[in-house]
């Protein structure tokens, strides 16, 4: 019941208004008192309620004492405020000025665990072809139903999982060098490219107790590159689990041959 409450809040009306049309909806025709004993409400905030409605074609009051209100349908309701959702959406499209021709999508922090979680369920729930995401397992226990929900809808999952990763759908590439990477960066990263719309970089936790940043933007330009990022790592992964004795041989152990040669030999960086 809270959650319909909150949608009907969400189109405009007041707890108050809400509780007594659910309860109207639950007995009617019904007067000021019974509504308000339906709602669990004050009888006095119930009658004033009941004006407010009626003067919003919301209730219908009979011409009898003592009066008695009957609720309009649900459909009926649902349909006015489409309507007047409708009838705003068109007037500003019509209305807003165009952004410029050079406008270019900003680049943002979000900071705070919260804040970043909920970016990253927000995301997901608008993906309609496909998500690329780098994650962490303990990580992936917070986004897995809406990843799983995304994977239902038709939407293709492909992961880079670390430490230990497991997810029975989706394409997951596993990472093996999770503890390393950890503690080269002083904690665990978040990487994640939507459509080729919206992408998500940062870190995901640190083991400092610092605040979390991640950057999040739609700049075309910024989130090719973090798909990149995703697509040359599993390019790396997948190769390593197919060749890996052939990359021994030519690489050493963990290639390190490679990574001194890119990062040079003091380097403690580790991306792979």
């Amino acid at each position: 019941m809270d959650d319909i409450i909150e949608s009907l809040k969400e189109l405009g009306l007041n707890s108050y208004q809400a509780k007594v049309y659910l309860a109207l909806l639950k007995k009617y025709p019904a007067t000021g008192y019974e509504v308000s004993q339906t709602a669990n409400i004050p009888q006095a905030r119930a009658y004033d309620t009941l004006k407010t409605l009626e003067k919003s074609k919301i209730v219908v009051a009979t011409n009898s004492r003592p009066v008695k209100y009957t609720p309009i349908k649900p459909s009926d309701l649902t349909q006015r405020f489409k309507r007047k959702v409708n009838a705003t959406l068109d007037f500003l499209e019509r209305k807003l000025p165009n952004v410029k021709d050079d406008y270019t999508e900003p680049i943002l922090s979000i900071s705070g665990s919260a804040n970043i979680r909920e970016k990253i369920i927000e995301i997901i729930k608008t993906a309609k072809k496909e998500i690329f995401i780098e994650i962490w397992a303990q990580d992936f226990r917070f986004v897995e139903p809406y990843l799983r929900e995304a994977y239902n809808r038709g939407v293709e999952i492909k992961i880079v999982g670390y430490d230990n990763f497991k997810s029975n759908f989706g394409l997951v590439f596993e990472h093996g060098s999770a503890k390393e990477i950890e503690s080269s960066l002083g904690g665990r990263m978040i990487i994640l490219a939507v459509d080729n719309e919206e992408g998500i970089i940062g870190n995901s936790s640190s083991k400092q107790g610092e605040n979390l940043h991640v950057v999040w933007t739609k700049n075309s330009g910024v989130v090719f590159l973090i798909k990149e990022f995703i697509v040359h790592d599993m390019y790396l992964l997948d190769v390593e689990e197919n060749l890996s004795e052939q990359m021994k041989v030519v690489y050493g152990k963990d290639m390190k041959s490679l990574r001194d040669k890119v990062l040079g030999t003091n380097s403690l960086y580790r991306i792979h």
